[in-house]
């Protein structure tokens, strides 16, 4: 599917659940490429790429990714700039940068001239802190109608 804009607006039909990302060939404005990515990443629980998903999905150094990055240490949340990797916007200074795989696809075909992009992203495995935090959470559900069932009584 199209990415049509880096801010998430949907104007080439976007999946509803924002899972597939795939970037047509870049405008003839932009140095053409043969290079083709095709790439499944895992993303954080909010959806974001982390820095080491989108070194492998431009198949760049993490220096590199830096270097494309639009951040600045005094600017918590730069102008959006189209030559640039547009981070999402950041609360602190030191918080890792995230980034939404479609600016990362926007990027990769706009700016770098990669000719196909596709990103899709995946959830991260289940930890095992995350399996007894359900496992609690399902204990406690069955205590409170066990609860509730008495005080109806």
């Amino acid at each position: 599917m199209d990415i049509g804009s880096a801010n998430g607006i949907n104007t080439n039909g976007i999946n509803a659940n924002g899972i597939n990302y795939h970037s047509p060939t870049p405008s003839h404005d932009t140095p053409m490429s043969t290079n083709d990515t095709d790439m499944t990443v895992t993303t954080n629980s909010q959806g974001y790429m982390d820095i080491e998903a989108v070194q492998k999905v431009l198949n760049r150094s993490r220096a590199s990714v830096y270097r494309y990055a639009n951040t600045d240490p005094d600017v918590l949340d730069a102008d959006w700039n189209p030559k640039r990797l547009n981070p999402e916007k950041r609360d602190h200074k030191d918080d890792p940068l995230k980034f939404h795989p479609g600016e990362v696809a926007r990027f990769a075909r706009e700016v770098l001239g990669i000719k196909n992009v596709r990103i899709e992203q995946r959830e991260p495995e289940e930890t095992v802190t995350q399996s007894l935090l359900r496992q609690i959470l399902v204990e406690l559900q069955h205590i409170r109608q066990v609860l509730e069932e008495q005080q109806s009584r």
